[in-house]
């Protein structure tokens, strides 16, 4: 497929074509991406095992302006750095969320070099993650649009983990290694990711979106919108109020059928 990247760009709210390989335009698309495509796995949770197709992933992610996960969103991500040059290298990653291990690798994201510098880009962790790259170099804690991060090594696992601090302390995200990963990898762990039952995605809806000034999340029915580092949490109770936020909050065009049926997955979580 040839990826239009005038098309991609105008789906993530760029008007003017890039072509510089920059981090300066690398932190740029990862932060619009986020703000225009978000993270939601609506057809894992009706029994659909996300087509990973670069021209379906373009007809769900851009033509018909849906969302996807990470083996969705960054798929398309990755074709973009790879349209304007960037040496991307995609990687797969134990997702930790707070654990001291992670589970079976079923996390896409990239490490991408540029020049001597080399960043952890993802669209597609959902939330908590951070909004622009991560230098994988710096020492020390990296401040991210007033957000905390630091990558550790974890010699117990021989893995980076990606961390967010918290009130708490340190929340480890995921943890990864400096290692190429391959279609075969993701068909794979897509399917096991969409149908296993020790997997998340087939039972419970999660959906995140970057704003310009934070982020709403939703997991089931428990909603928080975040703003400017204050977060305000409620629980949808009606599917009026489900419908609303999807088309408002999280930017989804109106789909009854679609959303009828989610919402027929957590009404009663």
């Amino acid at each position: 497929m040839h990826f239009d990247l005038k098309g991609y760009l105008q789906r993530i709210g760029i008007a003017e074509t890039l072509v510089e390989a920059s981090a300066e335009t690398l932190g740029r698309l990862q932060f619009a991406q986020a703000r225009h495509i978000p993270f939601e796995n609506m057809d894992p949770l009706t029994g659909k095992i996300p087509d990973l197709a670069p021209d379906a992933l373009w007809r769900k992610l851009v033509e018909n302006r849906r969302g996807g996960y990470c083996f969705e969103v960054n798929a398309l991500f990755g074709m973009a750095l790879s349209a304007l040059g960037f040496d991307a290298m995609p990687i797969m990653a134990r997702v930790r969320n707070g654990a001291p291990r992670g589970g079976p690798r079923s996390h896409r994201c990239f490490i991408v070099t540029i020049s001597d510098q080399k960043y952890l880009a993802d669209c597609g962790f959902g939330g908590g993650a951070p909004i622009t790259p991560v230098q994988l170099d710096l020492a020390g804690q990296q401040e991210i649009m007033g957000e905390t991060y630091r990558v550790r090594r974890d010699e117990e696992t021989q893995e980076e983990v990606l961390e967010r601090q918290v009130p708490e302390g340190w929340y480890g995200l995921y943890g990864f290694e400096r290692v190429p990963a391959f279609e075969p990898d993701f068909e794979a762990a897509n399917f096991v990711t969409a149908r296993w039952d020790k997997a998340p995605f087939p039972y419970n809806l999660m959906m995140a979106r970057v704003t310009e000034d934070g982020r709403n999340t939703l997991f089931n029915r428990a909603l928080k919108v975040t703003r400017h580092g204050e977060s305000d949490a409620r629980r949808i109770d009606t599917f009026e109020d489900f419908e609303e936020a999807m088309t408002g909050l999280f930017g989804l065009p109106h789909q009854a059928e679609l959303f009828a049926a989610v919402w027929d997955r957590i009404k009663d979580k």
